[in-house]
């Protein structure tokens, strides 16, 4: 389930898993059916990464050189992830650089309970996202980008989990956000009853909502709880899914002269009780 787990080299979905570079056609590994998802059969997220820590900047860098040719991708590159904390916020600074022109598009795994445990239908999110990109039966981008306004995907003012689906559907889709936004706002809020509060900065164009509907029970959560369908939220910031197939989206192409960057940054606060 890429549970807390940096995907790529392409997070979410490729249709047939298959690019079209300089008139050349690669097919990429496929593992959602005939998708090609987060990097394939062994993405990122499944390898061993080298690393480093900086006790002076309380940090840790990442690092994996990923050959040309792995799960169908051309080009030899070089990920690095530097994960930092000062007080409450975490980031991650992200890059990669490459020898030839090759699609790059991570993601940040995580899966947020606010309350621990237990569905996440009593959380408040609020997301500055305008738009989104509906998806087809396979999950796939349809090419559209269609305004949140009169949908279940508009979050723009702080609504409830439960309230936005209350036939628990599930939601697996790409938001996308405004292009001139300040970026010292964070592009999304999360709230929970227990008056905690989770706020996210993204430099990325738009984000991927999951409420985890498509987990099964499991171990592995937090002080050793199961997990379960909606027990978590994932806003992951990244491009448009399926960007190499879709004119209408913003390239994920890189190459030589043109690195790979994101920056990501997660604060998790209580909030003050006015009672208090």
């Amino acid at each position: 389930a890429y549970l807390g787990a940096i995907v790529g080299r392409v997070a979410n979905r490729t249709g047939g898993g298959r690019l079209v570079i300089d008139d050349r056609t690669y097919q990429l590994s496929q593992n959602e059916g005939q998708t090609h998802l987060h990097g394939g059969q062994r993405g990122l997220s499944g390898r061993l990464w080298d690393m480093e820590g900086d006790g002076a900047g309380n940090a840790v860098r990442f690092s994996y050189r990923s050959p040309d040719g792995e799960e169908g991708y051309p080009g030899n590159v070089v990920f690095t992830v530097t994960v930092s904390l000062k007080g409450a916020c975490v980031t991650y600074d992200m890059a990669a650089t490459t020898d030839r022109p090759t699609p790059v598009n991570l993601a940040q795994h995580n899966y947020y309970n606010l309350m621990g445990g237990g569905e996440v239908w009593s959380h408040r999110l609020t997301c500055i996202a305008d738009r989104r990109t509906p998806v087809d039966g396979r999950g796939l981008p349809t090419g559209e980008i269609l305004p949140v306004a009169g949908s279940r995907y508009d979050f723009r003012d702080l609504t409830a989990l439960g309230a936005m689906d209350p036939g628990r559907e599930g939601a697996d889709i790409n938001l996308v956000f405004p292009e001139a936004r300040n970026p010292a706002d964070p592009v999304a809020q999360l709230a929970a009853p227990n008056g905690l509060r989770l706020r996210l900065w993204s430099d990325q164009p738009g984000a991927q909502l999951y409420t985890a509907q498509h987990l099964t029970a499991r171990p592995g959560g937090w002080t050793d709880k199961s997990l379960w369908p909606f027990h978590g939220i994932c806003i992951e910031p990244q491009a448009p899914p399926d960007a190499v197939n879709q004119p209408g989206f913003p390239s994920i192409l890189i190459d030589p002269d043109r690195p790979y960057r994101q920056h990501l940054s997660v604060e998790i606060t209580e909030v003050p009780s006015c009672a208090g």
